[in-house]
């Protein structure tokens, strides 16, 4: 059972944290900034600060995501992640529905989740100072977005589950080593591109059924995916819903002219684009593969609910 020291201990109450780093960059990772070297200091920082840490790198997610639930079980009151979305992917699914708070430290490609917490990704000290702040206090609560699949557990995303032409991308640049970076994610929009073409959906939303044809679908949690595309600007962490962000089947040129805009959300007047609240959504497209938060779900179909209150949070 995890125990947290009394509020009114002051600022030098000793806490035991457990920091996971990107496996991607615990072996080899030189480069400056990168997620190694940043957990480094992060691990640095936070035992100047007079707190216990265990310093977790593994080969992969699998062995790390093990290490991260035998801290936990050990009583680690506080798991801080290093790295980008797929990293807070990890965190939010191993403490979803407990009490012990999640500390984000952005330090990868994407970083949706860091940004709309208000966490600046080109300053990951300034994220430290921000997680050294909040942990003298109570953690912030916020929603997540939970997938249900048949025969599967269920699987909790902080942005969003990306089913249409953001997962085409996403599966195209996935099976690519090289470019590195948003490079890569640029040139898999360019490919898929040259087959753009509407999907059909049935969805079943807060129990309404619709069958639609659309271009892109994602369910959002947050603001943002893709590094930065301001999908669903204004959807909330806290407000006990998701966003249900549809695009309608459109041109290529169509689609070129509103595709910069969804960096800034302006793309939302646009006619094409739907934006709406909702508490669940049954969604399913023949022969789609699901994203959430960059990471590979699996194919379609899915039940997506909000979970209320479902993490705690240190930022």
């Amino acid at each position: 059972m995890n125990t947290f020291p009394d509020a009114s201990a002051g600022a030098n109450a000793a806490l035991t944290i457990a920091v996971a780093i990107n496996p991607r960059a615990a072996f080899g990772g030189n480069r400056r900034n990168s997620p190694g070297q940043t957990g480094d200091m992060v691990v640095g920082r936070l035992r100047d600060a007079g707190h216990n840490v265990t310093l977790l790198r593994r080969r992969d997610y699998q062995s790390l995501r093990h290490a991260v639930d035998a801290e936990l079980t050990a009583g680690a009151q506080a798991l801080v992640v290093v790295g980008g979305d797929g990293m807070v992917h990890l965190g939010v699914n191993a403490l979803a529905g407990t009490d012990v708070p999640l500390g984000i430290i952005p330090a990868g490609t994407g970083n949706d989740a860091a940004r709309g917490l208000g966490l600046d990704p080109r300053d990951p000290a300034a994220a430290v100072e921000r997680f050294l702040g909040a942990c003298k206090g109570t953690p912030r609560t916020v929603d997540l977005g939970r997938i249900e699949r048949t025969g599967q557990p269920p699987v909790w995303f902080m942005c969003a589950l990306s089913a249409g032409f953001d997962a085409l991308v996403n599966e195209r640049a996935n099976g690519w080593h090289h470019p590195r970076g948003t490079l890569r994610y640029n040139l898999a929009i360019l490919r898929e591109l040259l087959f753009l073409k509407p999907l059909r959906y049935t969805l079943t939303v807060d129990g309404v059924p619709r069958a639609l044809p659309a271009t892109l679908i994602s369910i959002s949690n947050g603001t943002s995916i893709g590094g930065g595309m301001k999908i669903t600007p204004d959807a909330k962490y806290d407000d006990g819903l998701l966003d249900l962000f549809v695009v309608s089947p459109v041109s290529r040129l169509t689609f070129l002219r509103i595709y910069p805009l969804v960096f800034s959300g302006r793309h939302t007047t646009h006619p094409v684009v739907g934006i709406e609240r909702v508490q669940e959504v049954v969604i399913d497209s023949p022969g789609v593969v699901a994203y959430a938060d960059g990471e590979r779900m699996g194919a379609l179909p899915a039940t997506v609910k909000v979970d209320p209150g479902a993490l705690q949070l240190w930022v």
